[in-house]
């Protein structure tokens, strides 16, 4: 556990059992500069004996205690992760931290860099670290604690089992978010039913643990604009008939990482206390193998109306956003942004750091891009190629839910562009929405992709 608390003094004046000073391609800053006029330029001599680059440390020994040299990257907040990350494997409770030019990256990495998921481990390592930043305000602190908060719930829920996190459970931690001020509504199978989308109950029919929809909204008082989101609930995917192989299956936990995005923001968004409406939309089911399970060929009536030829049963996530994104607008949505972690494809054309955005209205898709630049996520914008729509022809239904080899991702955000009318931007995140690794900003598992992003949209209508 880390804990960010301002000071106001320097590390020249300031008492902590380790002081922090940063280096950079063999410079120290002016702070530390300032600390080592009093050690007779020793602090300099050990940076050029070390050659430390970025992310890398070296721990002195001096009369007035420990310093930590660290090496500073290119950004701030990944900075400030290798930084926590370097001082979880110290022993020291405390840390006093020269700052840095942008204080909130520094802070905000700070804390995503420390996050940790070990709660089902029997050994546990329970080390409190206190890091003190000097000339930083406590409400820029007090941001960054709750933009955390909102990433740590969407990591949470990526990192959860599936043997845990049904489509029950992501409901259940959903309507902790009552607690906040959120309205949170789920409805179960039969009221699924009822509205009349069949392209989410398909899905969800091969699983013994029932679907959820959930809707939530945040209304503060006086909300200056409202905006929709949509992610993608597959607590688990098999790929049903369309069965993954093994090494595709381990990570398919995450599949629901749309949906955990869609609910940090929430949570981040009531403890900030941001004056925007937002309205949230979740189907919640498993993609499993059953007698039950529905099968390639079937024909599927989704909320919309409109039938789809079902050619791929692994191609289950654009199903349940049909009918998601079918109801976001029947509830009078403006503008829709939606997060899933929905074609490999889109894997291979960006990487595993970058997603794939796509928009329906180039206006909306420029704003969601440059709130992404400002939150720190990566993510490129892809075209919706209209040519394409031809792949999804169907000779037996309105449309088939893939269309050939090539294109997937583009094919797939032309199939969801279908069923709304109002600007949409599709984020394809099954790259960047979980780590394979440890790095800068966390450990291996979910990343929460997506939160950071939510907000700063959020905050710019």
């Amino acid at each position: 556990m880390v804990t960010l608390r301002a000071v106001s003094t320097g590390l020249a004046e300031g008492q902590a059992p380790l002081k922090v000073v940063w280096a950079k391609e063999g410079a120290l800053l002016p702070q530390g500069e300032a600390l080592d006029a009093r050690f007779e330029g020793r602090l300099r001599q050990a940076l050029k004996e070390a050659g430390l680059k970025a992310g890398e440390s070296l721990l002195l020994y001096t009369e007035e205690g420990p310093v930590l040299l660290f090496g500073r990257g290119e950004d701030d907040r990944e900075s400030g992760g290798r930084l926590a990350q370097a001082l979880q494997r110290l022993a020291f409770p405390e840390a006093l931290v020269e700052p840095l030019e942008d204080a909130y990256a520094l802070a905000e990495g700070l804390l995503l860099g420390a996050y940790r998921f070990d709660r089902l481990k029997t050994k546990r390592e329970e080390k409190a670290l206190t890091l003190l930043l000097p000339g930083v305000s406590e409400a820029l602190l007090e941001r960054a604690r709750r933009v955390a908060e909102g990433v740590y719930l969407a990591r949470d829920l990526v990192n959860e089992p599936p043997n845990l996190l049904t489509p029950e459970a992501l409901a259940e931690r959903a309507l902790e978010l009552r607690a906040l001020g959120v309205e949170v509504e789920v409805l179960d199978e039969k009221a699924i039913a009822e509205l009349g989308m069949g392209a989410f109950l398909a899905v969800a029919q091969g699983s013994e643990n029932p679907p959820r929809f959930i809707r939530l909204r945040y209304a503060p008082e006086g909300a200056k604009a409202r905006l929709d989101l949509v992610g993608k609930g597959l607590t688990f995917d098999s790929g049903g008939y369309s069965l993954k192989p093994t090494e595709s299956m381990a990570t398919m936990k995450s599949d629901m990482a749309g949906a955990a995005a869609v609910l940090g923001a929430f949570k981040a968004a009531a403890l900030l206390g941001l004056p925007v409406e937002l309205r949230g939309y979740i189907a919640a089911c498993e993609n499993l193998v059953s007698g039950r399970a529905y099968r390639v060929g079937d024909v599927l009536k989704t909320l919309s109306g409109k039938t789809v030829e079902v050619m791929n049963t692994d191609a289950e996530g654009r199903l349940t956003l049909a009918d998601a994104l079918a109801y976001a607008e029947r509830e009078g949505a403006e503008r829709i942004l939606e997060l899933s972690t929905l074609t490999g494809a889109a894997v291979v054309a960006l990487g595993e750091e970058v997603a794939a955005l796509f928009a329906t209205e180039p206006s909306w898709g420029e704003r969601v891009r440059e709130a992404a630049e400002k939150a720190g996520e990566k993510v490129w914008p892809m075209p919706l190629e209209k040519a394409y729509r031809e792949k999804l022809k169907s000779p037996v239904a309105d449309l088939k839910n893939v269309g050939d080899r090539y294109g997937g991702a583009i094919a797939a955000a032309l199939f969801l562009a279908e069923f709304v009318q109002v600007p949409l931007v599709h984020l394809d995140i099954a790259g960047p929405a979980f780590a394979r690794k440890a790095h800068a900003l966390g450990p291996e598992g979910g990343t929460g992709f997506g939160v950071r992003t939510i907000l700063k949209v959020a905050e710019a209508l």
